[in-house]
């Protein structure tokens, strides 16, 4: 609990409520960036993803939301999310950009980020993150979601792994 209430405090000693731009319309940002409404519609943002628990829409008659109830612990399966979050991400960008939030915008929401980086560009896991990290300099992922972006890299179709080992995990190798 002592844990909790200095993370609160530290984060109500630094202002964060401007949200990062990763790409043309693909924005990553904290709670606090997810509440400056007059700074979203003026960035163009249109949908807003919130990763992470008992944070509730606060535009739901401003924004299109979509919120997805998870935890920042390294045994969570946060990639079970990629599929729906890339949909989602996709979709809003086609009207105009999205936020990806969680509580400080720096593990869950920029997990979700780096994998929709590497599944659209086919960057590694390191690049992506890289990326990302240079765009918005707090990212830290947790080192359970650490290891499954780098899972997830090589399951993607064109990957090193894959072009390494597919032909030997299907069998013909």
């Amino acid at each position: 609990m002592d844990d909790l209430l200095k993370a609160i405090k530290a984060a109500k000693d630094v202002k964060d409520d401007i949200p990062s731009q990763i790409e043309e319309g693909l924005y990553l940002g904290s709670v606090e960036a997810a509440n400056n409404k007059t700074l979203l519609k003026s960035l163009n943002i249109t949908h807003v993803l919130t990763v992470a628990s008992s944070i509730p829409p606060p535009y739901p008659n401003d924004f299109t939301y979509k919120t997805l109830d998870v935890h920042d612990r390294g045994d969570v399966n946060i990639a079970r999310f990629f599929d729906d979050c890339f949909s989602y991400i996709t979709e809003a960008k086609r009207t105009g950009s999205v936020l990806v939030h969680c509580f400080a915008g720096r593990s869950r929401s920029a997990t979700i980020v780096v994998a929709y980086l590497m599944k659209t560009h086919g960057m590694s896991s390191s690049k992506a993150l890289k990326l990302v990290k240079s765009k918005r300099g707090v990212v830290a992922p947790n080192a359970g979601f650490v290891l499954q972006l780098q899972s997830y890299e090589k399951s993607l179709p064109g990957s090193w792994w894959q072009l390494t080992f597919g032909s030997w995990l299907k069998g013909s190798g």
